[in-house]
């Protein structure tokens, strides 16, 4: 392949055009490249070169309109087979159906093909934030979703608390115990550990058997590794320091992770605790400021409102039930030029690998469809940050189902809302990050690039 004339042209010009956009480039790594390599077509070669910082030409070109989006995300949706079909396919969606006859579709991949991503990677994509460009630890997404007051020196942490027998975790979300019984154990974890170290260590309840842990001391680093085998019946882990810098907080933490485990040892599930997405305060460019757009997050686990917070979306009020989320968004609607909608379920059934569960929590939301499209909006999307297949019981590297719906979408041949169906939709298997300008250019939200 090397030795093939049109390869030394290849070569030649993308070290032209690299060298030429120079100056287009800050210092940092903040720029967007994709080569796509020579193939041999039949004796001739193609090759393409895209350069470009995509978010900062979709702001460019971006200005302000009554028109409206809807981005509406069933966390988890995609999965695999099980017995000839996945929940999707299985699941009753008569109003999803109908809705992407009338629409164009495809498929989205979160990072890039192969990569399997956290929801807040995810997440950013389809907010139009470039995920390998803009790092978040899980931590900080859900400390700012359950409002914890977090200062720039501090470390925060999501954690699990999970069930130790044996030496092993045998269940990394203890049975998923309810919110109160989470609550009831960060009031006397907080009452009985004391500083360490120094450092005063702060727990807060989220859902279930998830928590927020805080360290407020001095010196410390967020390169640690996740103290979590992420997967049961392996023994825990200890964190580490990724970088020498970060050798005091290692040891603080791993002291924390020990006098917890002390202090639990006689209760019957929650007897461990697990940390991951350790995290200091980030800073991001504000979404409506970006792209001139009034967002809003209507979304109930801290996760997801935190991630929403830390883009600059304002933050609605909203129950724990689907109908809640749905409910919610028609009584901000008018408010807001961007509304975005998250489903947990599908992925915490997933996650269990409960496919009945699954599939019921998908039939649910079903239901709702057509109350967003009374509300009328311009622009209509729905879609996944991520898949997670009940085969799996995890976040996986699938791609997601996406359709998008408006006067302006081209329909395609697709006639069922599914995985293989959205295969064969018009817009083919593209990156997420190209979602908010599909989305954007739908309502009229952006100029034309160039003369």
């Amino acid at each position: 392949m090397s030795k093939h004339p049109h390869f030394r042209d290849f070569k030649n010009e993308f070290c032209k055009v690299t060298r030429n956009h120079a100056s287009f480039f800050p210092a940092r790594k903040t720029r967007s490249i994709s080569v796509l390599l020579p193939i041999d077509l039949g004796g001739q070669i193609s090759y393409s070169v895209y350069l470009m910082d995509r978010q900062k030409i979709t702001s460019e070109l971006s200005y302000d309109t009554p028109s409206k989006i809807v981005l509406l995300v069933l966390d988890g949706l995609g999965g695999l087979p099980i017995n000839g079909q996945t929940a999707l396919q299985a699941a009753k969606t008569p109003n999803l159906d109908a809705l992407a006859a009338q629409s164009v579709c495809g498929l989205t991949d979160p990072v890039f093909m192969g990569i399997t991503p956290g929801s807040g990677p995810a997440h950013l994509s389809l907010f139009g934030y470039d995920p390998t460009k803009f790092i978040l630890g899980r931590g900080i997404l859900e400390a700012m979703g359950v409002g914890v007051d977090v200062r720039e020196n501090d470390l925060v942490a999501r954690g699990n608390f999970a069930t130790l027998e044996d030496g092993l975790v045998t269940d990394r979300r203890a049975g998923r115990i309810p919110s109160s019984e989470n609550a009831l154990i960060c009031e006397k974890l907080n009452r009985e550990l004391g500083t360490v170290e120094e450092t005063e260590i702060a727990l807060f309840p989220g859902k279930e058997h998830r928590f927020v842990v805080r360290f407020r001391g001095k010196g410390f680093s967020d390169s640690l590794s996740d103290a979590d085998p992420q997967k049961n019946n392996l023994p825990p882990v200890h964190t580490e320091a990724q970088k020498e810098e970060a050798e005091r907080a290692a040891k603080v933490v791993n002291i924390f992770m020990e006098k917890t485990t002390l202090l639990l040892k006689d209760s019957p599930k929650a007897n461990t605790v697990l940390l991951r997405g350790f995290s200091k305060l980030p800073s991001l460019p504000a979404m409506g400021n970006l792209f001139h757009l009034k967002p809003v997050a209507v979304a109930h686990y801290p996760m997801y409102r935190g991630l929403a917070q830390l883009v600059g979306m304002e933050i609605a009020d909203v129950g724990p039930t689907i109908e809640d989320v749905f409910t919610t968004a028609e009584k901000i609607y008018a408010d807001y030029t961007f509304v975005y909608l998250h489903v947990k379920k599908p992925d915490a059934a997933g996650e269990d690998g409960c496919y009945e569960e699954k599939i019921k929590a998908i039939s649910e939301a079903d239901t709702f469809i057509p109350r967003l499209l009374a509300l009328n909006p311009d622009v209509l999307a729905v879609t996944s940050d991520h898949s997670t297949p009940c085969l799996l019981k995890s976040h996986s590297w699938h791609p997601n189902p996406f359709l998008l719906h408006s006067r302006t979408a081209q329909q395609d041949q697709v006639d069922t809302f599914s995985e293989i169906q959205c295969a064969s939709g018009y817009l083919g298997r593209f990156p997420a990050l190209n979602v908010l300008p599909l989305l954007m250019a739908h309502a009229d939200k952006l100029k034309k690039y160039g003369a």
